[in-house]
């Protein structure tokens, strides 16, 4: 049976930090990103002289010729085997990206080929952005940019209906921080987490959440959280590539000064912190609400990892067990935050939401991939069931999952809900729980990947689309609170994140309209609920930058979501 793990990125996310796997043309002048920035020229690509491609190589012929060798004796730890590099250049390892499109993306015939001479180290090569398809020069330091740059051209540039480009999702990272960050959920950081109001000058970046029990946890940096300054930098106007390090791309064991105004105070103060690897805590803040709404459950998961599968187990026997045996009667599910991951784990939410009398004998999510059928997969292998056991994603594998048997589910988005998070909602949907969803319209990718590495790179390039028990996956505009003519919206109401309130309060924006919305089966305005519409985020929706992989693991036959 195809295993059917899945990670992901915020599509959003991409506006500030590109995909060209963190290298160079990844982002661009003044825009506070994820934690690289380059120069890049500020003149128009011209168009390429018409190229004829020669016969592409296959992908075994080619695999593994890498420019710099790992050692001989570096192990790949998800499958205990030796790399096996072996000595080749940067035109090889192109050779094999050129192959892995043709064989494997999901759109390799509207991609137009790339004269890969074009993408070597010095010179300055195109790159167009995957956010948005805006074209633009960059300059390659060093093999690795070359690769991945030209990697960066063998995408579909076509655009959806809606305008947007249809591949967002392409993007590259090194292999160890995939590794590193797939398994367990470890980054190099402080522990904090934090939503861009503002990219550009006069830029805003605020706490949306703290994980317990670290530096930024201790220290009280809790949610709403404004960053004043970053080593004296500004937060505001100031270097980019200052703040990048500081808030994205801490370097372990550099201790950085933050200037911070806490939510609610009129002063600032100044915090030391050290970076260090943090274990990220994907499921936090379970509980139920206090009455008049003991019945109602309210579980945060923010990172569809392997770490999460053992923490989902125990939330949902704790909503069980909640109310002295008699369990919850509604769930509240905070996914504003979650940017995808392992479809595994989306499955065994799902499973564990509805229970066994919704999802018996249906699919979660049945997969499609180009007509070359690139895995060679049978059609029963395509589809992932509703996985009633655990996985061995984090613990052992086998075990009898909970099942809350609910009928229904209420679940708080945000433009970063991405990928798994909306194949949750998609497949919930598909075997008849309803969904009701709060807060912003989500990223829309029906789609995922399998992570392959080459060389000391991971690839994630699109390979499938998904579709639910109903043959439904067209949210490529995501899904849209409330009730409209677009086929993928579901019940509802649009509520801005509220900064003011701890996540799981029920007085917070989002979670106070879905208690709302269960009392009345509507939702009305903001300042009718008591709401403090001052203090929420309207103008658009707040990006959670953090790192744009979500979990996967690189083993044979697992998809990245």
């Amino acid at each position: 049976m195809l295993k059917t793990h899945t990670a992901v990125f915020l599509s959003a996310l991409l506006v500030a930090c590109g995909g060209g796997g963190g290298n160079a043309g990844s982002c661009a002048g003044s825009d506070l990103v994820c934690g690289r920035a380059v120069v890049v020229a500020p003149v128009p690509v011209a168009t390429p002289v018409a190229y004829v491609e020669p016969a592409i190589p296959t992908l075994s012929s080619v695999a593994g010729q890498c420019s710099a060798p790992r050692p001989a004796s570096a192990i790949d730890p998800s499958t205990g085997l030796r790399y096996g590099d072996s000595q080749g250049s940067a035109t090889t390892e192109k050779l094999w990206v050129r192959a892995f499109i043709n064989d494997t993306y999901l759109w390799y015939d509207e991609v137009t080929p790339q004269n890969p001479a074009l993408f070597v180290a010095g010179a300055s090569a195109p790159f167009v952005e995957p956010s948005d398809n805006t074209r633009r020069t960059v300059l390659l330091a060093n093999d690795r940019d070359a690769v991945t740059t030209y990697f960066n051209s063998q995408r579909s540039l076509q655009l959806t209906p809606s305008g947007r480009p249809k591949d967002r999702f392409h993007f590259t990272i090194g292999t160890d921080e995939y590794t590193a960050q797939s398994t367990a959920g470890v980054v190099a950081g402080f522990g904090f987490h934090v939503a861009l109001l503002a990219s550009k000058p006069p830029r805003r970046a605020l706490v949306a959440y703290s994980d317990p029990g670290t530096a930024a946890a201790r220290s009280g940096l809790g949610r709403g959280a404004e960053f004043i300054s970053v080593n004296g930098v500004a937060v505001s106007e100031g270097s980019a590539a200052t703040l990048n390090e500081g808030l994205f791309s801490p370097v372990i064991g550099k201790n950085y000064s933050f200037e911070v105004r806490d939510q609610g105070s009129a002063t600032t103060r100044t915090l030391v912190l050290t970076a260090s690897s943090v274990t990220s805590v994907p499921v936090q803040n379970v509980r139920t609400l206090p009455a008049p709404n003991n019945g109602v459950g309210y579980l945060q998961f923010n990172d569809h990892i392997a770490t999460a599968e053992g923490q989902l187990v125990n939330a949902i026997q704790q909503l069980k067990a909640a109310n002295n045996g008699a369990g919850i009667s509604d769930l509240v599910l905070d996914m504003r935050y979650n940017g995808g991951g392992l479809l595994d784990i989306a499955s065994e939410l799902a499973y564990m939401v509805a229970g066994s009398a919704s999802t018996t004998g249906k699919v979660f999510e049945k997969l499609s991939f180009n007509k070359k059928n690139p895995f060679g997969l049978t059609d029963a292998e395509t589809a992932t069931p509703f996985y009633t056991r655990t996985q061995g994603l984090s613990g052992a594998a086998g075990q009898v999952l909970p099942q809350l048997g609910l009928s229904r589910v209420f679940v708080l988005t945000g433009a970063g809900t991405c990928s798994a998070s909306e194949s949750v909602m998609n497949g919930l949907a598909g075997a008849g729980v309803q969904v009701i969803q709060i807060g912003a319209t989500t990223c829309g990718k029906p789609y995922g990947f399998f992570p392959q590495d080459n060389c000391g790179v991971t690839y994630f390039s699109v390979q499938f689309k998904g579709v639910n028990q109903l043959g439904y996956g067209d949210y490529v505009g995501g899904f849209v609170p409330g009730t409209g003519p677009t086929g993928n919206q579901f019940a509802g109401c649009v509520v801005a994140d509220d900064f003011t309130k701890t996540l799981g309060d029920p007085a917070e924006a989002r979670l106070a309209s879905a208690l709302q919305f269960r009392d009345t089966g509507r939702c009305t305005n903001s300042a009718a609920a008591g709401i403090n519409t001052a203090a929420l985020v309207n103008a658009s929706e707040p990006v959670l930058s953090r790192g744009f992989m979500r979990e996967n693991r690189l083993i044979p036959n697992l998809l990245a979501r």
